[in-house]
């Protein structure tokens, strides 16, 4: 290390030290990669027993620190604390998950039959680069690590400078997991690493065209999962009850709105445009307090930095410029915190910024529409395609609507983590990505197919030719 510390601030209270990191630099990686490459080789004669077991004792750990992790990932982040052992419970289960499920999916497959013998494999890529990001940062890098390490492989683990230091407690529990931490050079430096296999990043488009662009040089592999512009569409027949309503606040403003898939565009019939915002005005009274995260009554912290409170403020000037009318929806402490009043925007036309760009943060405009074909278009016109929702009476409906959004995953009735499943795989479609975490996709990211083929011809008894069927006629 360089012996260079990176030190975390608390985003309620900025002038208030949580904590502080040792700086990888660049020329540092590697030693990281070549020591991880060669715990790899060691770790090679390890069963998928062993490993499971080491992750079973993983998630034991987690449990019994959940409270004191949770405090720290609170004040690094800006998290309201019961979020934050959320999250901690959520990758405790997660590992869990995996520790049931890889035995079925990283099982060999055989075929013994009258075309031949053929048994596929997966196979571990080696080392692993994670780079993961601030917002949900134990979970995030838990879907990683835990796939990752049940296949055998080894990881070096990129967290973000955001939230350095919880995530970094968590990778100590796990065997064959190295952290480093450092900016863009590192990751840089990481990824074009010719010891790396394959490269996994949760995080921003920038970040993730670069990422991209330097792993295509080297022919290595990447899974990019980045932002989202998610709309959320209600039609005509929704039917919202109170607690509803606050689940639909909740799926905006949870860690104040800087979630990639939280609901960040919401689209309302015209007919019931003035229903739909009184009632959830009258929820965000309800659900919304804004304080101290480390509070276990608040429900929303503030952004993660300066810089992002000043992009909420050009944000809420441009709806100004574009004849927006901005609804507050709780009051912020005073102080010098991040703290952003979360707001609605009405009346903004869709190429108002606050509309065709991820906010990632406290703002949320309503939208009001005509027709459903209308709505379906207005939702499909971004660049992104992570998440979206559709809200209906009738389920059947709201999948048919749903078939249509381009999304990579679509809740029904629900949006943001009330609808996530272990075992539905998650993604982006478009400029968001590609790649799944969760469900059984989400483990065989970090496998290769090893393929051994005995051909019948070729085995005893075989004719030692193969029959012309075999090979394509000249006209297909």
């Amino acid at each position: 290390m360089t012996g260079a510390r990176l030190v975390r601030e608390n985003p309620a209270r900025p002038t208030e030290r949580v904590g502080a990191v040792p700086v990888t630099a660049p020329d540092q990686v590697d030693a990281v990669v070549r020591a991880a490459q060669h715990e790899f080789h060691d770790r090679a004669a390890s069963t998928l027993t062993e490993r499971l077991a080491e992750l079973g004792e993983a998630a034991d750990r987690l449990d019994l620190r959940r409270a004191e992790l949770a405090a720290l990932l609170a004040r690094e982040s800006g998290k309201p604390v019961t979020d934050c052992r959320g999250e901690i419970t959520f990758a405790a289960t997660y590992l869990r998950w995996v520790c049931t499920n890889a035995p079925r999916v990283l099982a060999p497959t055989l075929v013994d039959d009258a075309l031949g013998k053929l048994i596929s494999t997966p196979a571990p890529y080696g080392v692993i680069a994670a780079i993961t990001p601030w917002n949900a940062p134990i979970i995030l890098a838990v879907l990683k690590l835990g796939p990752a390490l049940a296949a055998g492989n080894t990881v070096v683990l990129k967290p973000s400078p955001l939230a350095p230091l919880a995530v970094t407690e968590v990778a100590a529990l796990l065997p064959g997991v190295r952290v480093v931490h450092g900016g863009a050079e590192l990751v840089t430096a990481l990824v074009a690493h010719p010891l790396v296999g394959k490269v996994s990043f949760t995080g921003g488009g920038q970040a993730g065209r670069s990422i991209a662009a330097t792993a295509g040089s080297a022919l290595t592999p990447v899974v990019l999962e980045l932002g989202g512009n998610d709309p959320a569409v209600f039609l005509d027949d929704f039917a919202l009850s109170p607690a509803d309503y606050e689940r639909l606040v909740l799926a905006s403003f949870a860690t104040a709105g800087q979630v990639c898939m939280a609901a960040k565009r919401l689209y309302v019939p015209n007919q019931r445009l003035d229903e739909f915002i009184e009632c959830y005005r009258a929820a965000a009274r309800r659900i919304l307090v804004v304080g101290d995260p480390a509070i276990d009554e608040v429900t929303m912290g503030p952004v993660v930095t300066r810089a992002a409170v000043g992009r909420m403020s050009e944000l809420l000037a441009d709806a100004g410029r574009r004849g927006g009318t901005v609804l507050r929806l709780a009051e912020i402490p005073s102080g010098d915190g991040y703290f952003v009043t979360p707001a609605l925007a009405l009346d903004l036309p869709d190429d108002a910024d606050l509309v065709c760009q991820e906010q990632f943060g406290p703002l949320v405009p309503i939208l009001g529409y005509t027709s459903e074909q209308e709505a379906l278009a207005r939702a499909n016109d971004s660049e992104l395609g992570l998440g979206a929702s559709v809200w209906s009476a009738d389920e059947d409906r709201a999948f048919t609507f749903a078939a249509r959004i381009e999304a990579g995953f679509t809740f029904v009735n629900t949006h943001n983590r009330t609808g996530m499943s272990l075992r539905a795989p998650f993604g982006g479609t478009k400029r968001s990505g590609f790649g799944r975490e969760y469900a059984d996709e989400g483990l065989r990211e970090y496998v290769r197919t090893i393929v051994a083929h005995a051909p019948a011809a070729f085995r005893a008894g075989g004719t030692g030719m193969l029959p012309a069927r075999a090979y394509p006629a000249a006209s297909a």
